[in-house]
This record gives structure tokens, sequence and C-alpha cells, in this order.
């Protein structure tokens, strides 16, 4: 039997209820100006302008190169995300593997591109990429011929996965620096060989964090828009930079405010659809 409560007990508890919604109030209000503020004005705009009307969602649907867009949008960001996983698993394991001055310098490599301006990093794709780059110049020294990377989908997609690299690769870690290896030895002792105690032990493990860096690197990925503004091309256009162009070139606040709109809600639902398979999936897989 559990033991009785006592009223000061009983009295106690709301205090601290009350204290720690006091100690988090300045961030909830920090984050209702900074966010929800601007949020609210941006959908109040996309109903209000230029009258008050669905005529901005109406556009939206019903032309074709947005829907284009729009569809152009989460496949650019799931590519990312996927090499995203690709690259970090392994790097992310190497953390948890080394001793810790390596570990060290493997944090600092995950760290230091947070220090430096995603414009100037955007620009030094530019260099590598281009068609006279240092990439198109080491495969034609070799013998091979040059390949276009710049103003494509493929140039996108490498320079956005190396800007949210670090948001995979930081998650990972988080959870893997917690698995017991034991049990991955547990399972060898067994006679499962390595690879088998690696995709049966470690890897459903693992999977809350590469759960969590995809959901994080997705929804990154879906507004950016330095990136695929300088790296792309016309085919590889993404929503962000239409509605830039509908806001700053044409003043159309309304028509921008519905498609930032049509793709928060967009994201919503793939989320809400995609929560519930990860977590059954990851049961199991634990199983």
């Amino acid at each position: 039997m559990s033991a009785s409560v006592t009223p000061s007990e009983r009295v106690a508890r709301p205090r601290r209820s009350w204290g720690a919604l006091a100690l988090a109030l300045p961030a909830l209000v920090l984050l209702v100006a900074v966010i929800g503020y601007p949020l609210a004005t941006i959908v109040l705009r996309s109903f209000a302008e230029p009258q008050w009307g669905l005529q901005n969602y109406s556009w939206f649907f019903s032309t074709p190169v947005n829907l284009i867009v729009l569809q152009r949008t989460f496949v650019i960001s799931a590519w990312v995300t996927v090499v995203c996983v690709i690259s970090a698993y392994p790097f992310a394991y190497a953390m948890t593997a080394v001793g810790p001055r390596v570990r060290l310098l493997l944090t600092l490599c995950v760290l230091i591109p947070f220090w430096v301006s995603g414009v100037v990093r955007t620009l030094s794709w530019v260099i590598l990429l281009q068609d006279s780059g240092v990439i198109n110049s080491i495969l034609r020294s070799v013998g091979l011929d040059g390949v276009r990377l710049i103003r494509t989908q493929t140039g996108v997609i490498i320079g956005m996965a190396q800007v949210l690299l670090p948001f995979m690769v930081l998650p990972l870690y988080s959870v893997m620096k917690g698995i017991d290896l034991r049990l991955v030895q547990a399972a060898r002792s067994l006679g499962a060989g390595p690879v088998r105690a690696f995709f049966t032990i470690y890897l459903p493990l693992s999977l809350p964090g590469v759960y969590a860096g995809a959901i994080i690197v997705f929804i990154l990925a879906l507004g950016f828009y330095i990136t695929p503004a300088l790296l792309g091309g016309p085919r590889s256009t993404m929503l962000s930079t239409l509605v830039q162009n509908q806001v700053l070139s044409l003043l159309q606040w309304g028509r921008g405010g519905a498609m930032g709109v049509v793709l928060l809600v967009a994201t919503f639902i793939l989320l809400a659809l995609a929560g519930p398979l990860m977590r059954q999936k990851h049961k199991q897989g634990t199983r």
C-alpha cells in the first residue's frame, strides 16, 4: 500500500507547481513574442489581404507551379534527411568508441560549423561545386568527365546536408553514449556475428536518436532559403524562395502568408502521420 499523503505535502505540491510555472514564464513570454505573434500575424494576413476570404489559398492550390514546388520541397528535405542519417550514424558511433581526446576533436568538428555563418559555408560549396571548381578539376585531372553539380538538386542536397549534419550527429550521440555495449557482447557470446549483433541489438537501441535527429533535420530543411538560392536553379526552387518572391519582390503578403501556412500545416500533418509509425517500428525493433 502507498503511504498516505500528509496535509502539508498536499499544500507543498501546488506551491512547487506554481514555482515551476513562474520559472518557465519568461521563456514562455519570449516564445510567444518571438514566434507566436509573428506567426499569428502571417496567418491573419493570409486571410485578410488584399481582402477577407480564401482567395490566397484558392490561388495557391489552383496554380500548378506552387504544387510542384511544394512537392519538391518535401522531396529535397527527405533526401537531405536520408543523407544526414547515413553520414551521421557512423560518425556518432565513432564518437562513442574512441578515447576522450579523440572524442573532443570529433565534437569540435561537429560544433565548428555552428560558429561559421551559413552564407560563408554555402559560398564555399559554390566554389567546390561549380563547373570549374575543385571537385570537377580533380575529376578532370584523373581523366574523368566533369559532372554538373551547381544549379542542380544534387548540389542543393549536398549543401543542405552539410549545414544540417550537426543536428543529426548530436541527438544520435546523446542516445548512443547511453547504450550498454555489454548487451552486444552478450549477443556475440551467444553465437551472433558482429553484423547480426549490430542489427538486432545496437541498431534498435539507437533508433530514438535516429528519429529525433531525422525530425529535426527534416523540419529545418523545409524552411531553408539561402542554400537553395545560391546552389540551386529553377528546377530546384523550394517553397521558401517563392515566399520570398511574393513578400519582398511582389509585396503580396497575403499570398506569401498562404504559402507559409500551407507548408506549416503540411508539415504538421506529415509529422502526425509519421509519429505513431515511428513509435510502432521502434517497439517492434526492441522486442
